[in-house]
């Protein structure tokens, strides 16, 4: 009885506390699981849209990063055209700081300007009309993430020319505190200028009291040497 008590105790304790091989398997688990999350990842710039003037050449930003290495990536920009994607460009890198594969380009003015040593994968548009004005997808797939798709987007504005933006109240009101910051300034350097110039009036008044007072001691001394005593 006290046997078999002990062997399940000591079977319970076995199965409550894992073994060290078990917790770095699961700390493996969580790191890798971690770094798949984030493992590859398409990134259009902080600002992902800009306006550009028709007739102008644009660039649209585009690179990847990944924390496992790429084999084979695949890449590809798309335009959404009221709803229908329409390829633009699309190759494949084979591997980290490999340049692509040619580039297929299947749009009008396009040009690829990218760099794996950069991870870049940029295109440039030539000569931009309204016509090209929409949403542009940079898209991304790693085989090592088994299927896994990464995806960013870029907005292209075309105007036909770029707005004056009217700095004048901007102007005024640097101007109004420009001014009432010179005015401080100016103040605090004649009040300084001020109080040094009374500083040194009253020292030098001080300085003629002394020296008066002195002339008038030694002049007194002096008619004091000169009397003679009275007789008795």
């Amino acid at each position: 009885m006290v046997s078999r008590s002990g062997g399940r105790l000591r079977g319970g304790g076995s199965r409550g506390a894992p073994s060290e091989g078990s917790v770095s398997c699961l700390l493996l688990a969580l790191i890798i699981g971690v770094c798949c999350v984030h493992a590859l990842e398409m990134n259009t710039g902080k600002v992902p849209f800009l306006e550009a003037v028709n007739g102008s050449t644009v660039l649209l930003p585009c690179t990847y990063a990944s924390c496992i290495g790429i084999t084979n990536l695949y890449f590809k920009w798309e335009f959404n055209d009221n709803g229908t994607m329409q390829k633009v460009a699309d190759s494949v890198i084979p591997t980290d700081h490999m340049e692509p594969n040619k580039v297929q380009i299947y749009r009008e003015r396009v040009e690829y300007v990218g760099s794996s040593k950069e991870n870049n994968i940029s295109i440039l548009l030539w000569n931009v009309t309204f016509e090209d004005a929409g949403v542009y997808t940079c898209f991304g797939k790693n085989p090592k993430e088994k299927g896994r798709n990464h995806s960013a987007f870029f907005t292209l504005y075309v105007v036909e020319e770029l707005k004056v933006v009217d700095n004048t109240l901007t102007i005024i009101i640097a101007s109004c505190v420009g001014g009432f910051i010179a005015f401080l300034m100016t103040f605090m350097l004649l009040k300084n200028l001020t109080l040094f110039i009374l500083a040194k009036m009253e020292e030098k008044n001080k300085e003629c009291l002394v020296t008066s007072s002195g002339i008038d001691n030694t002049e007194n001394g002096l008619s004091g040497s000169k009397s003679t005593p009275k007789k008795a």
